[in-house]
């Protein structure tokens, strides 16, 4: 029997933006620790029109410690 990887479903905009839920997911964070990350300076760059958006290359670039 061999085990298979499941990954979750990401949304992101025509535009490349994700809101906070999806961009918490394509982290593998959970939303609370993404927004308690984004409150203390120490999260990925985003930006607040009306909700919190974030770019996919703004979340790889964090990732990578850009």
């Amino acid at each position: 029997m061999t085990a298979s990887l499941r990954f979750p479903e990401v949304y992101v905009l025509p535009d490349g933006r994700m809101d906070a839920k999806n961009a918490a997911i394509y982290l593998g964070l959970s939303p609370k620790t993404l927004a308690m990350k984004r409150c203390s300076g120490m999260g990925p760059r985003f930006i607040k029109r009306g909700r919190v958006f974030y770019f996919r290359e703004e979340l790889d670039r964090w990732l990578l410690g850009d």
